[in-house]
C-alpha cells in the first residue's frame, strides 16, 4: 500500500492513492454496500450516505457534510481500477462543493493586500 498524494485535476482539494492487495470487485463492495462501508468507515459522516453518482465497478461519489459548524460540504469520490499486481489501485478524491470560492485568508498572512492597508 502506498500513500501517494497528488493533484488529480485543477480543483481537487485532496487526492489519496493506495495500492491494495484485494481484487477490485472486493474493494467496490466495501465502498458501495452500506453495512460494509460502515465497518470500514466507522462513525464517519460518509458511512450512511447514499451515492450521488457511480460508474459500476469503477467510481462512486458521495456528498459529505461535516456534523459540526461550519458544516462544510464536499464530494468524496472513490475510484477503483485493477493494478499490475492483480490487486487494486484505489483513489480517494475529496473536493469542496464550492471549490471556485477562494479559501478565507488568515488575518496574519502578511499578504500583499494586508501590507497595502497598513
Amino acid at each position: 500500500m502506498s500513500d501517494a498524494v497528488e493533484a488529480d485535476h485543477a480543483d481537487a482539494a485532496l487526492v489519496l492513492e493506495y495500492e491494495l492487495d484485494a481484487p477490485p470487485e472486493k474493494v467496490w463492495r466495501a465502498v458501495t454496500i452500506p453495512a460494509l462501508r460502515q465497518r470500514w468507515l466507522p462513525d464517519a459522516d460518509l458511512a450512511g450516505a447514499e451515492p450521488e453518482s457511480s460508474v459500476a465497478g469503477e467510481e462512486v461519489r458521495y456528498r459529505l457534510r461535516e456534523s459540526e459548524p461550519p458544516f462544510r460540504e464536499s464530494h468524496v469520490t472513490f475510484r477503483i481500477e485493477p493494478n499490475e499486481a492483480g490487486g487494486t489501485r484505489f483513489r480517494i478524491i475529496q473536493v469542496a462543493c464550492d471549490a471556485r470560492r477562494p479559501l478565507p485568508r488568515a488575518a496574519n498572512s502578511n499578504g500583499r493586500w494586508l501590507m497595502r492597508a497598513a
